[in-house]
């Protein structure tokens, strides 16, 4: 089983990627925003952690997480994000090397895929066999930011400076895909860089 690491700003178009891969070479694919989630659900252990921190003022009336309330919350307060960060993060790559052990028992799935903003930083490299940068100019991915969210520039462009940049993705990662052209191209170089698993 191949584990692959997929990474890169936003507005790069990732989760084109991950359709791709899910689609043409039936990958499992892993979003840690989504999973991250599901493991804030009532009943899971950053449940129960997130409440502890921030008490029952993030609550809705079913006691699920408000995760507007304490979007609201760490948006504001740097030492708060970095809490929750420090709760959920752990919780997330705890269950994904489970995951990932559980599939090479069953011996199903040939591409795991793992898909994070923040896959670098939170250590993916020692357990995915290869880390997948997607690359988009900024000019670009301003542009489809602006086309498929809306908002201002100027907003787009302080959330681009406050990721990590591009020489640190490069340093960090085995493989380049750019994803700056049209949909064949992509899946040109995907294929390119999957050829010897398939």
């Amino acid at each position: 089983m191949r584990i692959i690491g997929i990474t890169g700003g936003i507005g790069t178009g990732k989760s084109t990627i991950l359709h791709l891969l899910e689609e043409k070479y039936q990958a499992y694919i892993v979003e840690t925003d989504k999973l991250a989630h599901e493991l804030m659900k009532p009943g899971c252990f950053a449940y129960n952690k997130i409440v502890e921190h921030f008490g029952m003022k993030i609550l809705l009336e079913d006691k699920n997480i408000d995760r507007t309330k304490l979007g609201g919350i760490v948006f504001h307060d740097e030492r708060e994000r970095i809490a929750l960060n420090d709760i959920v993060h752990p919780v997330v790559k705890q269950y994904i090397i489970a995951d990932i052990e559980n599939k090479r028992r069953e011996g199903f799935v040939k591409i795991y895929v793992i898909e994070a903003a923040l896959l670098i930083e939170d250590g993916y490299k020692d357990i995915c066999d290869e880390l997948w940068y997607i690359h988009v100019e900024k000019e670009e991915r301003i542009k489809r930011l602006l086309a498929g969210r809306g908002e201002s520039r100027k907003k787009w462009e302080a959330v681009i400076e406050s990721q990590s940049s591009e020489e640190f993705y490069k340093k960090n990662c085995e493989k380049i895909v750019d994803n700056s052209k049209n949909l064949e191209k992509t899946a040109d170089i995907v294929n390119d860089l999957l050829y010897k698993t398939i």
